[in-house]
C-alpha cells in the first residue's frame, strides 16, 4: 500500500527504533508524581502514555499534527493524558508544564527559533526541555536515495520548489538557538544511534512510515508508486548484508535545558 499521509497504525508497528530511543529517554526522566508534562509530536502516543504512567497525580498533554496520530493515541487515553490535534509550532500556553518532552519528532520542524521560544513561554519557572531528534548525518542511505530520484527526468518537474521536510543540525548548531531562546543549563550531545533493521521487510515498512510520505504528497498516485517502489527496491540493495539484516545511519541530537526561575538570569 503506498500511502501519501501519516497512518498512525502503520507507524506504530513500524517504530520498533524510535520507541526504543523514546524508552531511553522516559526512563532518564527525574518527574515528581503530580508533574504536568506536554509531549511533542506525540505520534501513536505509548511514549506518551509511558510518561503518565510516571505521573499519576499530574498530567499529560500530548499533541501532534497528523490526525491518525491523533486518531491512533486517543485508544491510549486516560484520566490524566489527552492527545490533541495541534501542530507543534502552534502551541500556546502559558507556564503551564514541568517538562516539554519530544521523540523523533523535531528534526520535521525548520524554524526553531519560534518553537523555542513557544516552548520556553510554555514551561514553568524551572522547568525543563528533554528532546531528541535527528541530527546531521542522519538517514544518509535513503537521503542519498531520494535526493538522486528527485533530480531524474521522470520526476523532476513534480519537485520544482519542493521544500526539503526536515531540519537536521550538527549539535554546535543547535546550542546556540537554545542559549538565545533563553534556556539555561543546556546540554546538547550528539549520538551515533546507527542500526541494523532485522529484516528487509521492517526496513520497508519504515521507509513507507514515515520516511517517503512527503515525497509521495507532490506525486500522482502512479507515478507515487513508481518512486515508492524504486526507492524501496534501491535501498534494499544498497544496505542489505549477507546475513539479511539492512543497515541505515541514525545521528540524533539530544537535549537537555531549563527554563530560569524568576529572576535567575
Amino acid at each position: 500500500m503506498v500511502s501519501g499521509d501519516f497512518d498512525g497504525e502503520r507507524y506504530k508497528r513500524a517504530s520498533r527504533h524510535q520507541k526504543e530511543w523514546g524508552r531511553r529517554l522516559v526512563d532518564g526522566l527525574a518527574l515528581a508524581p503530580d508533574a504536568s508534562v506536554l509531549d511533542l509530536g506525540c505520534g501513536d502516543g505509548v511514549l506518551t502514555a509511558a510518561i503518565a504512567r510516571n505521573v499519576p497525580r499530574g498530567r499529560v498533554l500530548g499533541v501532534d499534527s497528523s490526525p491518525s496520530m491523533i486518531e491512533t493515541a486517543r485508544a491510549l487515553a486516560s484520566d490524566n493524558v489527552i492527545f490533541r490535534l495541534l501542530d507543534a509550532n502552534d502551541i500556546d500556553h502559558d507556564a503551564e508544564f514541568d517538562l516539554v518532552f519530544s521523540n523523533a519528532t523535531l528534526h520535521w520542524i525548520h524554524d526553531h527559533e519560534r518553537l523555542l521560544g513557544r516552548v520556553r513561554a510554555a514551561l514553568r519557572p524551572g522547568g525543563r526541555i528533554r528532546f531528541n531528534f535527528a541530527g546531521d548525518g542522519n538517514c544518509s542511505n535513503f537521503i542519498a536515495v531520494v535526493r538522486d530520484r528527485m533530480i531524474r527526468s521522470e520526476y523532476a518537474a513534480c519537485f520544482a520548489g519542493f521544500h526539503w521536510p526536515w531540519f537536521m543540525p550538527a549539535g554546535r548548531e543547535y546550542e546556540p538557538l537554545l542559549h538565545n531562546a533563553g534556556f539555561s543549563d543546556i546540554v546538547v550531545k550528539e549520538e551515533n544511534a546507527d542500526r541494523f533493521f532485522g529484516s528487509a521487510q521492517e526496513m520497508t515498512a519504515w521507509i513507507d512510515q514515515p520516511s517517503i510520505v512527503p515525497f509521495l504528497r507532490r506525486l500522482p498516485a502512479d507515478v507515487a508508486a513508481r518512486l515508492r517502489d524504486d526507492v524501496v527496491r534501491t535501498m534494499l540493495s544498497r544496505t542489505s548484508r549477507p546475513d539479511g539484516r539492512c543497515f541505515e545511519t541514525f545521528r540524533r541530537i539530544d537535549v537537555s535545558a531549563a527554563r530560569p526561575k524568576d529572576g535567575v538570569l
